[in-house]
């Protein structure tokens, strides 16, 4: 099955996403912030990223940046409690494939990582690859709502 990054600094919502998706059959990884996030990538090589926005020491964000860095990196859902249009937007641009609200249904999360499993299986080109190769700035994510 494929391997999923969960970066959550959240004890219990980590546990929550966690166990539903170790129950689907993936192969978790977990790092509690985005520091040891971007180490465990580097050492694990993911086909999938779940990581939330907010966190100690270094959030969402600054991890969808340095992925945009890497030659071919996996897809990657966010997951927040913020209700703010132009984190989304920014989230988008970085190349999420999904961006998922606080709370959510467990298969809500499980729906958005088969999606973008289905969509980038392991071992072919990730979203940034594939815009780069159609030279196209291609954006991922959902419609606007």
């Amino acid at each position: 099955m494929a391997s999923v990054l969960l970066i959550e600094d959240d004890r219990e919502i980590a546990a929550t996403l966690g166990g539903a998706l170790r129950a689907a059959g993936y192969d978790l990884r977990h790092a509690p912030n985005g520091i040891k996030g971007q180490e465990l990538y580097l050492e694990e090589r993911p086909d999938l990223i779940v990581t939330d926005m907010m966190m100690p020491g270094r959030g969402g964000f600054p991890v969808l940046e340095f992925l945009a860095t890497q030659e071919d990196p996996p897809p990657a859902i966010m997951v927040t409690a913020n209700e703010g249009g132009r984190h989304k937007a920014y989230a988008e641009m970085l190349g999420v494939v999904d961006y998922l609200r606080k709370p959510f249904a467990m298969d809500v999360l499980l729906e958005a990582a088969e999606k973008a499993l289905d969509a980038y299986p392991p071992g072919t080109p990730g979203p940034r690859a594939r815009a780069a190769a159609d030279g196209t700035n291609e954006q991922t994510a959902g419609e606007e709502e």
